[in-house]
């Protein structure tokens, strides 16, 4: 079965960092170094907190992990009801299966692991055997178990918390219920051991904490959060009696437990749900995640009481809106997401990774008040355009917005928005109008911005000032919403395409209409490569046009896609055209055979591509996936064969970039396929009537007549040295194909020599010298004879009738006649048979001239005239 795509493979993933759930704090003794693991999708990442750098990424599981634990060795996960035991942060080592119902609590206990259902089923697993040591079940309906822990000290005894509020203390060896605590009127939703023995913090339902002593059954002190439900807790352990409490809505509360008493808010810590916080062990350190797809380490070194933020690691919230690559070196990718953030990527380390923040009307009064509750604050990024010509100098970013007139420049270098906010004067800031921009485009230069607007205006402003500098048309450039503009590498052109289903060609500087094209169905959305002057336009009756912008004409017509084309991107060399479409294919065309050669399905339609300016890496963004993924182009590593795929092709699946559990499995199925695809062997001859050349190298053949002052120039000075023995060396014979001599003490009598009657076959393994010295032993001083002499001309007029080897024939006919003319003109035969050799070969170079004639003057024409 022919798996996936030939072209392409999954790489990476890149911006997935955190999701809903709580992370896990892991510290190696050997490197005395605190890890954090966190869960992405399928499989779980692993970084070290000094950097946030990513030590190790594990194999992918069939399903989505849905709860995270971690001991001093093993990392455990659950996934539905069945619990896997992690080694080395990658490869599976234990499984543990046995629960009826989805897995929602993991606890590592010794040399135990517990693990809590959905169904209340409480499990011990022996780690090493994989064994169930215990099970206790509890009633839904008086105990239904939300939080679990294990009290310091407390040998062989967990803490259960219920979400009816009540706490149970059990001993797991004797399988005993040691004491139940009558609880709180909410229930419980985290249970966590403070630096104290006896007291465990208790966050509530309600959002209320209480630090409660186990020993004696008595609450020491109450705090109340009025942001909802406590997520997770956690207390320093430097020296300061301080607890963190994490909310739904993302913020922190900082509490000092001598005083007891609120010091801090940590507004906005996260954009969503604090999924968990952890104060690392004797330092000023707290590591936060969140559902918002962000790890934070904040350091608590300032008066106050409050943390600021050390390092983060941060993707995108919410799904990207499209991607492109960002200056010529193809390591960094912009990615506008709909959570309004402009961020950059790089595909080399994160610690480059940099976001540009979220768009605002009004920068300095944001950055007064939160951005969060901000009414200035602009709605997610559409589409925009950058060029690094002039990044250094001014903005290098032009964004659109959602249901905006008003397009924003961003500054790369500075990592924020720019200096400009454009909106063209003629509309008087009627917001009644609904009129907003959809189309952007800057120029090679870095110098102007075109923007298009969904009432058909086409205006060009200035980057550096921001000014307007003119419009497209008298009035508009369409009589419908524009869809895309481009401008070409030299500033010549402009081109657009809108919803009045015409495409139109404009001079850059004049502005003046030069062709309008009618595409007889709507664009949906279009691509210009600059290199190549190829535009590339998405109907909405799913099929792609390609126009060219020097002939002005639309030269390739493709049909294929069945759902909306999202997205296009051009290969480098403008050779393809990769399009991603909503019925969730991948398609590579090749332009010109005007094929498609590649197609491959994914699971999430991909609403965004960008190919790499040096052509190594496809990256793409799809429906409801966080990550920017990467895919790696095949044909630059290893040959791969491309073949036209059949207009009824069924493509097959590929599972996204670091998602993928079999990815060693498909690389074999797609080296299997690649093998299959170049087994083909061309023939010698493709056909009788083809004029077929020798492969000999041009040295075998090319310098026959030149042999005498090759001779004369390289002979030697002086006679040569005989060389020392070396007798480790194995003895070879002279020639062009290297032959291991035969022993002396070997049977040759025995040896069967195989005889080659082939004289052509013969002549070809021969270097020039030896066909020199072989056409000279023709003659009959030389102990040949006339007849032979024959013999050789019959030999050059059967490859002339055959046209095999014809650069041979020329090469050898002509030293032929250099050293046997004299003899040819006083025997007839001879004479007769040389005359035979010339009409063939005057026929053959005849027709041959003729080709060539034609193919040249076809060429000349398509060169010079204007099509």
């Amino acid at each position: 079965i022919k798996k996936g795509s030939v072209i392409f493979s999954g790489f990476r993933a890149l911006g997935l960092y955190s999701n809903h759930l709580s992370h896990v704090v892991r510290y190696h003794k050997k490197h005395r170094e605190f890890y954090i693991v966190t869960a992405v999708g399928n499989c779980f990442h692993t970084y070290n907190v000094k950097k946030l750098g990513i030590v190790a990424v594990s194999n992918a599981l069939p399903e989505d992990i849905s709860c995270l634990a971690a001991d001093r060795m093993l990392v455990y996960v659950a996934i539905g009801g069945k619990v896997s035991a992690f080694a080395r942060n990658k490869e599976v080592v234990h499984m543990y299966t046995g629960h009826g119902a989805d897995v929602h609590l993991l606890l590592p206990f010794g040399d135990h692991i517990i693990s809590v259902d959905r169904d209340n089923a409480v499990i011990v697993w022996d780690v090493e055997s994989e064994e169930e040591y215990l099970q206790i079940t509890f009633d839904k309906v008086s105990f239904e178990v939300s939080a679990v822990m294990h009290p310091s000290t407390y040998l062989n005894k967990i803490l259960f918390g219920s979400s009816q509020g009540g706490l149970q203390l059990w001993n797991v060896k004797s399988n005993k219920l040691l004491y139940t605590f009558t609880g709180w009127p909410s229930g419980v939703t985290v249970l966590q051991q403070t630096p104290a023995v006896d007291v465990v913090g208790v966050g509530l339902s309600s959002g209320q904490i209480i630090i409660h002593n186990i020993k004696f059954d008595e609450s020491l002190m109450k705090f109340q959060q009025d942001w909802g439900p406590v997520t997770s807790l956690s207390f320093r352990t430097d020296g300061h009696p301080v607890m963190a409490a994490g909310s739904p809505i993302g913020h922190i509360g900082l509490w000092d437990l001598e005083e007891k008493k609120l010091v801090c808010q940590m507004r906005d810590a996260h954009n969503t749900a604090i999924a968990g916080l952890t104060f690392l062990h004797g330092e000023p350190l707290l590591i936060t995640n969140g559902a918002d797809n962000g790890i934070r380490v904040w350091i608590f070194d300032t008066a106050g009481g409050g943390g600021r933020l050390l390092r983060s690691r941060l993707g995108h919230s919410a799904p990207p809106t499209k991607i492109l690559h960002h200056g010529l070196n193809g390591h960094h990718i912009l990615s506008a997401g709909q959570d309004g953030t402009l961020q950059s990527f790089s595909t080399v380390h994160e610690r480059f990774n940099r976001s540009l923040g979220h768009g605002s009307i009004n920068k300095k009064k944001s950055k007064k008040k939160s951005l969060r509750y901000d009414k200035l604050k602009l709605p997610a990024i559409t589409t925009f355009a950058s060029e690094s010509a002039r990044q250094s100098d001014w903005d290098s970013i032009v964004a659109c917005h959602r249901g905006y007139l008003m397009t924003t420049t961003w500054n790369y270098q500075k990592g924020s928005m720019g200096a400009h906010k454009l909106e063209p004067k003629r509309f008087n800031k009627n917001r009644a109008l609904s009129v907003h921009a959809t189309a952007v485009d800057i120029t090679s230069c870095g110098n102007f911005v075109v923007i298009g607007l969904s009432s058909g205006h086409i205006d060009v402003y200035n980057m550096q000032s921001g000014m307007h500098r003119g419009q497209y048309g008298e009035d508009k450039a369409h009589s419908g919403a524009v869809r895309g503009v481009s401008v070409d590498g030299l500033n010549q052109l402009t081109v657009s395409a809108g919803a009045d289903k015409l495409v139109n060609i404009w001079k850059f500087k004049s502005r003046k209409l030069i062709l309008s094209i009618d595409l007889g169905t709507s664009p949906a959305t279009t691509h210009l490569h600059r290199d190549s002057g190829m535009f590339a336009i998405a109907l909405d009756d799913f099929t792609l046009n390609v126009l060219d912008m020097e002939t002005k004409r639309i030269v390739r017509k493709f049909s294929g896609h069945r759902g909306q084309v999202n997205d296009m991107a051009f290969s480098p060399d403008g050779r393809w055209l990769i399009t991603a479409a909503m019925d969730c294919t991948i398609r590579t065309w090749d332009l010109p055979s005007g094929c498609l050669v590649d197609c491959f399905l994914v699971e999430f339609a991909a609403v965004s591509l960008t190919m790499s300016p040096t052509g190594d890496f496809l990256a793409s963004s799809h429906v409801d996936n966080l990550g920017i993924y990467l895919w790696s182009n095949n044909t630059l590593c290893s040959m791969v064969s491309l073949r036209p795929l059949p207009a009824d092709y069924e493509p097959t699946g590929i599972m996204l970039p670091g998602t993928c559990s079999n990815q060693d499995e498909e690389g074999e199925g797609d080296a299997d396929l690649n093998t299959e695809m170049i087994e083909y062997e061309s023939p010698e001859q493709l056909d009788e009537q083809l004029v077929t050349l020798s492969l000999l190298a041009d040295s075998r053949w090319k310098n026959l007549l030149h042999l005498d002052i090759i001779k004369k120039r390289n002979k030697p000075k002086e006679p040569p040295k005989v060389p020392k023995a070396a007798p480790f060396f194995m003895p070879t014979i002279p020639g062009l194909i290297p032959q291991f001599a035969p022993s002396e003490g070997s049977n040759q009598g025995e040896q069967v020599r195989e005889v080659n009657n082939d004289p052509v076959g013969l002549l070809k393994e021969m270097g020039p010298s030896g066909i020199d010295a072989e056409l000279r032993g023709l003659a009959p001083d030389m102990g040949g004879d006339v007849s032979v002499l024959q013999g050789f001309l019959k030999m050059v007029a059967s490859m002339l009738d055959s046209k095999r080897d014809f650069d041979l024939a020329q090469a050898y006919l002509a030293l032929f006649l250099k050293l046997h003319i004299r003899l040819i003109s006083q025997e007839p035969g001879l004479m007769e048979e040389a005359s035979k050799v010339s009409e063939k070969l005057e026929e053959t170079w005849t027709s041959m001239q003729t080709l060539f004639n034609q193919s040249l003057c076809l060429l000349s024409y398509t060169k010079s005239a204007l099509l």
